[in-house]
């Protein structure tokens, strides 16, 4: 009876896949939440790997892409979730890395605890370097965290924000899957041209072709323009 069921099961889910010969692997709830928590985890550890690489070639005036270039020549380590960002965010990275933390409570660990704190450190070394630049108005290109969504949840780019107002930097926002006109307490432009026009310095996660004629006031970490 568990073999018939474990058979139609694993019938349904090949089925509503695109792929072929996707592996199953039948484990038990805590296992599978376990393997969610693991999995999101090292996600979030590889971005925070290749963000603190960054950091390190910015403050040393280093090439970082040629490095990450090189180290991805390795096919061990590969070339995949290496280029750098104001940090890890969306649905799931942030709240499974603290989840999975919350979960090593009585376990002796380092590492956990260093990929959730290491967030951190990127989003304060990014507005510190923002703030190093002494603009009077930085706008905001996107509060999305990757290109092709509308997802701004937990986005690193709003921790940003959140430091650079407290260092009294005025702050535009160009959003334009947000309809209101503001974005807790900054405005928001709709007119990308407006946008461009009256910030100083405009930030982006992640470059598009719509702030090009602009880069020579654009901050941003993107390496790859991938997200």
């Amino acid at each position: 009876m568990v073999l018939d069921y474990i058979s139609f099961f694993s019938g349904k889910l090949h089925s509503k896949s695109n792929k072929k010969n996707i592996k199953l692997l039948f484990t038990s709830s805590t296992e599978a939440e376990a393997i969610k928590l693991f999995s999101n985890s090292y996600l979030a550890m590889r971005i925070a790997y290749f963000n603190e690489l960054d950091s390190y070639a910015e403050v040393h005036n280093l090439n970082s892409k040629q490095i990450i270039d090189a180290v991805g020549m390795d096919p061990r380590i590969g070339s995949h979730y290496n280029n750098p960002s104001f940090g890890y965010g969306g649905y799931c990275l942030p709240k499974d890395t603290k989840q999975l933390l919350a979960n090593y409570d009585n376990v002796p660990n380092n590492l956990i605890s260093s990929i959730v704190n290491s967030n951190s450190t990127r989003k304060d070394f990014i507005a510190n370097s923002i703030i190093q630049k002494k603009p009077n108005i930085v706008g905001i290109y996107r509060l999305i965290m990757k290109s092709n969504s509308d997802n701004y949840r937990d986005s690193s780019i709003i921790g940003i924000i959140d430091r650079l107002k407290e260092s009294g930097i005025e702050i535009l926002i160009y959003e334009p899957s947000i309809s209101q006109n503001h974005f807790e307490g900054s405005s928001i432009l709709s007119n990308l041209e407006e946008f461009k026009d009256r910030s100083n310095l405009i930030i982006a996660n992640r470059v598009s072709n719509e702030i090009v004629d602009v880069i020579s006031k654009v901050y941003s970490r993107d390496i790859y323009n991938d997200n």
